[in-house]
Parts: structure tokens; sequence; C-alpha cells
């Protein structure tokens, strides 16, 4: 078999420690893949174990990993992996790898794709891919022959999201509707804070949050739709979201990976921050006008969220000008871009030569 047609392997996890986005991120991806007829293998340390069904929902093989990125052996037991599978590529998604760990990999002759939003290292890697639009290129430095993905290009965006930005054309019609997506790093639980908050806002009708089923406090944000007297829901399933997608008026977030995929519809968005990476993103979307970033979200106090609240709630026109600048900036075709990346380096005449170099290990 032609290596070049080789299947990926995806090296990321989903921990409560580090956290759930780098494992989505890579879920998307993916799913661009699969549309290309690439195998997509997971080789990934689960917290919870209920991840697995995510991923073999989505027709991708799960192989658990015993230890977590960047830990004891496990670069010889990704790289034992690798063999395994013949495969033509390896996507690494985590905040514990280092550049040696990168360039190991890259000795097996497989093309090596990283996923990063900190501009930490000098990168040995084939391509490096930053799915938000903070940090700029600038802040980037890479080894001779790394190329760079970066930019509102190249955002992460689902199905789910794409087909519902020919249905939301127009805004929903009154009353004033709040979604909560503070994406899959919500450790702090701002998601309860801030929805009590909203609750105590007159011009919010109803407050649907959307997260995962392993939220830190998913019990609570239960709890609260159940003693909201109906003004609060929670959705976890993607056919559930997409009705919801279309009704809301702006939505609040966290600046990281939901936000581009919020603007893909062209919901206007309000950003509270909870790490230096969405920081910066936030403050960038700010910039080309698809959001308003309100800062940290432990600085923000109640009295800053319901000014910004009834300012987007009175100018119309704000709305209208978040909706415009967020569909004509993000449109949704970000995987299929890194994705005709990878398919380019890996279809060069010096890839091809390297992908049959990966060293089979023959006992004595």
């Amino acid at each position: 078999m032609d290596a070049t047609r080789g299947p990926i392997l995806f090296r990321c996890d989903g921990t409560i420690e580090h956290g759930w986005e780098p494992f989505y991120q890579c879920l998307s991806l993916a799913a661009a893949l699969q549309r290309r007829r690439r195998g997509t293998h997971f080789f990934s340390y689960l917290d919870p174990l209920s991840l697995a069904t995510v991923i073999n929902r989505g027709n991708n093989d799960w192989v658990p990993a015993e230890q977590k990125l960047g830990d004891g052996n496990d670069l010889e037991t990704t790289i034992a992996q690798l063999r395994r599978l013949n495969a033509a590529a390896i996507v690494v998604a985590g905040p514990n790898y280092t550049a040696d760990y990168l360039r190991e990999l890259k000795k097996t002759g497989v093309l090596v794709v990283v996923f990063d939003s900190t501009a930490e290292m000098k990168f040995p890697a084939d391509l490096v891919v930053n799915p938000l639009l903070y940090p700029t290129r600038k802040a980037y430095r890479v080894e001779l022959g790394s190329q760079l993905l970066l930019g509102y290009r190249f955002a992460l965006c689902r199905g789910l999201f794409r087909r519902q930005r020919t249905i939301r054309a127009i805004e929903p019609p009154m009353p004033f509707r709040a979604l909560v997506a503070m994406g899959d790093d919500d450790m702090a639980g701002e998601a309860v804070t801030r929805t009590n908050q909203l609750l105590e806002m007159e011009k919010i009708s109803k407050v649907t949050i959307t997260c995962r089923t392993h939220h830190p406090r998913y019990d609570e944000l239960l709890a609260l739709a159940d003693e909201s007297g109906g003004r609060v829901e929670v959705v976890t399933e993607p056919k559930e979201l997409m009705t919801r997608l279309v009704r809301v008026h702006f939505a609040l977030t966290a600046g990281d990976g939901w936000s581009p995929e919020l603007c893909v519809v062209g919901i206007p968005q309000l950003i509270l921050s909870q790490t230096p990476r969405h920081t910066g993103n936030g403050k960038k979307l700010d910039e080309e006008g698809v959001a308003t970033y309100l800062g940290k979200a432990e600085e923000v106090t109640f009295d800053q969220l319901k000014e910004a609240v009834d300012l987007l709630h009175d100018d119309v026109m704000e709305r209208k000008g978040m909706t415009r600048c967020g569909r004509n900036t993000f449109d949704g075709r970000g995987p299929d871009r890194i994705v005709n990346g990878m398919e380019i380096m890996l279809h060069s005449p010096a890839r091809k030569r390297a992908a049959t170099v990966i060293p089979l290990k023959i006992a004595a």
C-alpha cells in the first residue's frame, strides 16, 4: 500500500487536569479527513472514559493510552502505534509535548502536524496549525521546512454550525434569548455563575446553556434548569443545539473554539475569557467586530455584564453589525483547508520518499 494514503493518527488527551479542547479540535479535523477517505485513529488518555463513545460515534478508531501526552514512555508507545498502523501522518494536540518529542516523531518519516495556540517553542513539526486568531504569525518560530496555517481561514468548525448558516440569514424575532456557551474548558464553572446573573436581567426572556455532559458542574446546571420555571434549558446533543442556534439573539462565550463556530452562523457574542490564549483570541475577535470582549471572567462584575447585555438588546444595528462581520470573516471551511494543506504535503515527492522509511523492529 502507498504509505501516503495511509491513515492519520491523532495523539491527544481529554482530561479534567488539562481540559478537553485539544480533543475536540482533533475530532473536528478527523471529520474533515474522513471526507477524503482517510482512516482516522485516536491514541488518547481519556477522563471520563465515556469520551470513547464520542470517538466511535464519529467512525474513528480508538486505542487507550496508558499515559498522558509527554509522560513516561509515551513517545515510545506513540511511535509503536505509528508503525502498527503504517500511518501517513500524526496530529499532536495538547499542552505537554516538547520540541524533542516532535523531532523524534519526525524521524519516523510520517508527516507531523501540531495544533498550538501558545507559540511557546520553536517547532520542528512539518505543519503547525493555530485554529484561533491569536497568537499571530510574528509570535511563531519554526524550523526549516515547517509550514504555518494561522488565522480565520483555518478556524475549526463543525458541520452542524455550517448547516445553520443559511437558515439563520436574518435575526430571529423577539423575545430576547441568550445562549451560554462557555466552551470545552469551563473549569471555573462560569456557565452556572453567569446563567444566574442573566436570569436577574429583565430584558432576557430565556437562557439556553450548551455544554458537554462531563462539564464539572453539569448536575448544578440541570438543577438550575429545573428550578427556573422554564426560563433555562440545558442542551448537550448536536441535534438540539441546531434548533437553538437559529433562535438566540446573542451568545456568552469564553473566546475559545466555540466563538468562530458561532461567528459562522452569525450570532453576536459577549466574551469572558478564562485562559491566556483565549484572552488573546477574544481581543482579536473584538477587533474584527464580531464580538465584544468584556475581560477576564474573574474580573467582570454583574453590573458590567448587565450593561453590555442592555446595550446589545437596545442597539439593533450593533447586533446586525456583529452578525455581518462574523459571517463575512468566518465561512466554516477551515477544516477542509487544513486537510488540503496536509494532502499537498503528503503527496509531495519528498514526502513520498520519506513515507517509505519507517523502520520495522524485528525481534532477534
